[in-house]
Protein backbone atom coordinates (compact mmCIF):
# COMPACT_ATOMS: atom_id res chain seq x y z
CA UNK A 1 0.00 0.00 0.00
CA UNK A 2 1.33 3.39 -0.95
CA UNK A 3 1.89 6.07 1.66
CA UNK A 4 0.97 9.65 0.87
CA UNK A 5 2.06 12.86 2.55
CA UNK A 6 -0.97 15.08 3.03
CA UNK A 7 -0.72 18.83 3.75
CA UNK A 8 -3.61 20.51 5.55
CA UNK A 9 -4.07 24.27 5.43
CA UNK A 10 -4.36 25.99 8.84
CA UNK A 11 -7.46 27.87 7.65
CA UNK A 12 -9.07 24.51 6.85
CA UNK A 13 -8.31 23.23 10.35
CA UNK A 14 -9.73 26.43 11.84
CA UNK A 15 -12.91 25.90 9.82
CA UNK A 16 -13.07 22.28 10.97
CA UNK A 17 -12.74 22.88 14.70
CA UNK A 18 -14.05 26.39 15.25
CA UNK A 19 -16.46 26.85 12.37
CA UNK A 20 -20.22 27.13 12.76
CA UNK A 21 -20.97 23.98 10.83
CA UNK A 22 -18.75 21.00 11.51
CA UNK A 23 -20.12 19.02 8.54
CA UNK A 24 -18.90 21.72 6.14
CA UNK A 25 -15.49 21.66 7.80
CA UNK A 26 -15.28 17.88 7.57
CA UNK A 27 -16.41 18.01 3.94
CA UNK A 28 -13.77 20.65 3.11
CA UNK A 29 -11.07 18.61 4.88
CA UNK A 30 -12.10 15.40 3.14
CA UNK A 31 -12.19 17.15 -0.23
CA UNK A 32 -8.69 18.57 0.30
CA UNK A 33 -7.28 15.21 1.39
CA UNK A 34 -8.89 13.29 -1.49
CA UNK A 35 -7.66 15.83 -4.06
CA UNK A 36 -4.13 15.42 -2.71
CA UNK A 37 -4.47 11.64 -2.86
CA UNK A 38 -5.56 11.87 -6.50
CA UNK A 39 -2.53 14.03 -7.35
CA UNK A 40 -0.23 11.59 -5.54
CA UNK A 41 -1.75 8.64 -7.40
CA UNK A 42 -1.22 10.45 -10.70
CA UNK A 43 2.44 11.05 -9.81
CA UNK A 44 2.78 7.39 -8.83
CA UNK A 45 1.24 6.14 -12.08
CA UNK A 46 3.34 8.49 -14.23
CA UNK A 47 6.49 7.81 -12.19
CA UNK A 48 7.28 11.53 -12.33
CA UNK A 49 6.31 14.73 -10.52
CA UNK A 50 4.67 17.64 -12.32
CA UNK A 51 7.04 19.23 -14.86
CA UNK A 52 9.72 16.65 -14.05
CA UNK A 53 11.67 15.32 -17.03
CA UNK A 54 12.92 11.77 -16.48
CA UNK A 55 13.54 8.65 -18.51
CA UNK A 56 11.09 6.68 -16.33
CA UNK A 57 8.11 8.95 -17.15
CA UNK A 58 5.30 6.84 -18.64
CA UNK A 59 2.96 9.57 -19.93
CA UNK A 60 2.11 13.26 -19.59
CA UNK A 61 -0.52 15.10 -17.57
CA UNK A 62 -3.35 16.78 -19.42
CA UNK A 63 -5.10 18.88 -16.77
CA UNK A 64 -7.99 17.62 -14.65
CA UNK A 65 -11.76 17.44 -14.66
CA UNK A 66 -14.25 17.91 -11.82
CA UNK A 67 -15.97 14.82 -10.42
CA UNK A 68 -18.83 15.12 -7.95
CA UNK A 69 -18.81 12.57 -5.13
CA UNK A 70 -21.75 12.22 -2.71
CA UNK A 71 -20.70 11.22 0.81
CA UNK A 72 -22.27 11.27 4.26
CA UNK A 73 -20.69 14.64 5.00
CA UNK A 74 -21.97 16.25 1.80
CA UNK A 75 -21.15 16.57 -1.87
CA UNK A 76 -17.47 16.84 -2.71
CA UNK A 77 -16.01 18.16 -5.96
CA UNK A 78 -12.78 16.36 -6.73
CA UNK A 79 -10.27 17.30 -9.42
CA UNK A 80 -9.49 14.04 -11.21
CA UNK A 81 -6.20 14.16 -13.15
CA UNK A 82 -6.14 13.48 -16.89
CA UNK A 83 -3.34 11.91 -18.88
CA UNK A 84 -2.74 12.45 -22.56
CA UNK A 85 -3.22 8.75 -23.24
CA UNK A 86 -6.29 8.62 -20.95
CA UNK A 87 -4.95 5.85 -18.71
CA UNK A 88 -5.45 7.35 -15.21
CA UNK A 89 -7.30 4.96 -12.92
CA UNK A 90 -8.14 5.06 -9.24
CA UNK A 91 -9.96 2.83 -6.78
CA UNK A 92 -10.90 5.83 -4.67
CA UNK A 93 -14.40 6.22 -6.11
CA UNK A 94 -15.15 2.49 -5.90
CA UNK A 95 -14.39 2.53 -2.15
CA UNK A 96 -16.94 5.26 -1.52
CA UNK A 97 -19.48 3.64 -3.81
CA UNK A 98 -19.24 0.44 -1.76
CA UNK A 99 -19.89 2.37 1.44
CA UNK A 100 -23.07 3.81 -0.08
CA UNK A 101 -24.24 0.38 -1.30
CA UNK A 102 -26.93 0.18 1.41
CA UNK A 103 -28.61 3.23 -0.10
CA UNK A 104 -28.48 1.72 -3.58
CA UNK A 105 -29.92 -1.59 -2.34
CA UNK A 106 -32.78 0.23 -0.63
CA UNK A 107 -33.47 2.12 -3.89
CA UNK A 108 -33.62 -1.17 -5.76
CA UNK A 109 -35.91 -2.68 -3.13
CA UNK A 110 -38.32 0.26 -3.39
CA UNK A 111 -38.63 -0.20 -7.15
CA UNK A 112 -39.01 -4.00 -6.84
CA UNK A 113 -41.83 -3.45 -4.34
CA UNK A 114 -43.71 -1.33 -6.87
CA UNK A 115 -42.77 2.24 -6.01
CA UNK A 116 -42.34 4.33 -9.15
CA UNK A 117 -38.92 5.70 -10.05
CA UNK A 118 -40.25 9.25 -9.75
CA UNK A 119 -41.38 8.62 -6.17
CA UNK A 120 -38.04 7.00 -5.36
CA UNK A 121 -36.21 10.13 -6.52
CA UNK A 122 -38.44 12.27 -4.29
CA UNK A 123 -37.86 9.99 -1.28
CA UNK A 124 -34.07 10.00 -1.69
CA UNK A 125 -34.04 13.78 -2.10
CA UNK A 126 -35.99 14.24 1.15
CA UNK A 127 -34.01 11.66 3.15
CA UNK A 128 -30.48 12.18 1.87
CA UNK A 129 -30.51 15.58 0.25
CA UNK A 130 -29.17 13.84 -2.86
CA UNK A 131 -31.27 13.54 -5.98
CA UNK A 132 -31.06 10.46 -8.21
CA UNK A 133 -32.54 10.80 -11.67
CA UNK A 134 -35.24 8.42 -12.87
CA UNK A 135 -32.83 6.92 -15.38
CA UNK A 136 -30.22 6.30 -12.66
CA UNK A 137 -32.77 4.44 -10.54
CA UNK A 138 -33.83 2.40 -13.57
CA UNK A 139 -30.22 1.50 -14.40
CA UNK A 140 -29.59 0.43 -10.80
CA UNK A 141 -32.55 -1.90 -10.91
CA UNK A 142 -31.32 -3.53 -14.12
CA UNK A 143 -28.23 -4.76 -12.28
CA UNK A 144 -29.49 -7.44 -9.87
CA UNK A 145 -27.40 -8.39 -6.91
CA UNK A 146 -25.20 -11.45 -7.69
CA UNK A 147 -26.52 -13.23 -4.58
CA UNK A 148 -30.11 -12.86 -5.77
CA UNK A 149 -29.18 -14.04 -9.25
CA UNK A 150 -27.36 -17.10 -7.86
CA UNK A 151 -30.29 -17.95 -5.59
CA UNK A 152 -32.93 -17.62 -8.31
CA UNK A 153 -30.97 -19.73 -10.80
CA UNK A 154 -29.97 -22.53 -8.39
CA UNK A 155 -30.88 -26.10 -9.41
CA UNK A 156 -33.99 -27.45 -7.67
CA UNK A 157 -33.93 -31.06 -8.88
CA UNK A 158 -31.29 -32.15 -6.31
CA UNK A 159 -33.66 -31.83 -3.33
CA UNK A 160 -37.11 -33.14 -2.46
CA UNK A 161 -39.66 -30.54 -1.47
CA UNK A 162 -42.75 -31.64 0.54
CA UNK A 163 -44.72 -28.51 -0.42
CA UNK A 164 -45.11 -26.44 -3.54
CA UNK A 165 -46.44 -22.91 -3.32
CA UNK A 166 -47.48 -21.27 -6.57
CA UNK A 167 -48.20 -17.58 -6.85
CA UNK A 168 -50.25 -16.28 -9.76
CA UNK A 169 -51.28 -12.88 -11.02
CA UNK A 170 -55.05 -12.57 -11.34
CA UNK A 171 -56.37 -10.53 -14.25
CA UNK A 172 -59.82 -9.87 -15.67
CA UNK A 173 -60.44 -11.80 -18.89
CA UNK A 174 -63.43 -11.70 -21.21
CA UNK A 175 -64.71 -15.25 -21.94
CA UNK A 176 -67.95 -16.12 -23.68
CA UNK A 177 -69.21 -12.54 -23.36
CA UNK A 178 -68.53 -12.42 -19.60
CA UNK A 179 -65.66 -10.91 -17.60
CA UNK A 180 -63.98 -13.45 -15.31
CA UNK A 181 -60.96 -13.42 -13.03
CA UNK A 182 -58.25 -15.85 -14.17
CA UNK A 183 -54.83 -16.69 -12.76
CA UNK A 184 -51.81 -16.13 -15.01
CA UNK A 185 -48.58 -18.03 -14.30
CA UNK A 186 -45.18 -16.95 -15.67
CA UNK A 187 -43.19 -19.39 -17.77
Amino acid sequence: MAQYQINVDSELLHQLFLGNSQDKGVAALLQSVLNQVLKAQATEQLQAERYERTEERLAYRNGSYPHSLSTRVGNLTLQVPRFRDGAFSTELFARYQRSEQALVISLMEMVVNGISTRKVTKVTEELCGTEFSKSTVSELCKQPDPVITAWSSRPLHDNEYPFLIVDALYVKVREDGRVRSRGVLPN
